[in-house]
């Protein structure tokens, strides 16, 4: 299996990418803003998206929008194939967009909105941290896309401050972000010591 920046040659994928997004957040019963095959070809040209393929099988899938000016960026459409589920493909497509971004838009900070707790994890553990909405882009073409969410009359109704998501970001610039990091790993690895030599 290989996970690679996605290109033109990948456009064939287009459509199963969609299906595959849609019909997980259908199973999840989760909001989640529509994809078209032709937004999906876009990223791919533009070199914007992460494809994983076993052989010219479609593993996973995960691209890059940018936002005010490309000073928010987001890593969008993380998917795995059923197929495929189980196995940490999910992380390793997951750490290979956050390096692609890192690389691409260097000043940028990357934000998340997420509903699921396994891409909360994901993040944390890449050094996102938990910010209310207010400190994500103002951009209104982002917080458009929340329109196809079951769940954007919460978000309507509160101004865009708040909602079923939970926002996090990873801001270049906090090194206070890498001391809380590291504090919660230590305490992490305590507790597991003292539950050791627990009688």
């Amino acid at each position: 299996m290989i996970i690679e920046v996605a290109n033109a040659s990948h456009c064939v994928y287009a459509r199963i990418i969609c299906d595959t997004i849609a019909e997980s957040a259908k199973q999840r019963g989760t909001g989640i803003a529509k994809r078209t095959p032709k937004y999906i070809i876009s990223k791919m040209i533009k070199g914007d998206a992460v494809i994983a393929l076993d052989g010219s099988n479609f593993v996973g899938f995960s691209y890059i929008e940018s936002w005010s000016h490309q000073k928010f960026i987001a890593n969008s459409g993380l998917i795995v194939h059923p197929n495929y589920r189980g196995k940490g493909i999910a992380k390793r497509i997951k750490r290979k967009i956050f390096k692609h971004s890192r690389a691409k838009y260097s000043k940028a900070k990357l934000f998340s909105i997420t509903t699921g707790p396994a891409v909360m994890k994901m993040n944390t553990e890449l050094g996102y941290m938990p910010v209310p909405f207010s400190e994500l882009t103002t951009d209104q073409s982002f917080w458009k896309g929340c329109q196809s969410c079951k769940n954007y009359d919460v978000l309507n109704r509160t101004n865009q401050k708040m909602c079923l998501c939970t926002g996090l970001l990873y801001d270049p610039n906090n090194k206070r972000r890498y001391k809380i990091k590291r504090h919660w790993s230590l305490l992490a690895e305590r507790l597991q010591l003292s539950t050791k030599h627990q009688p």
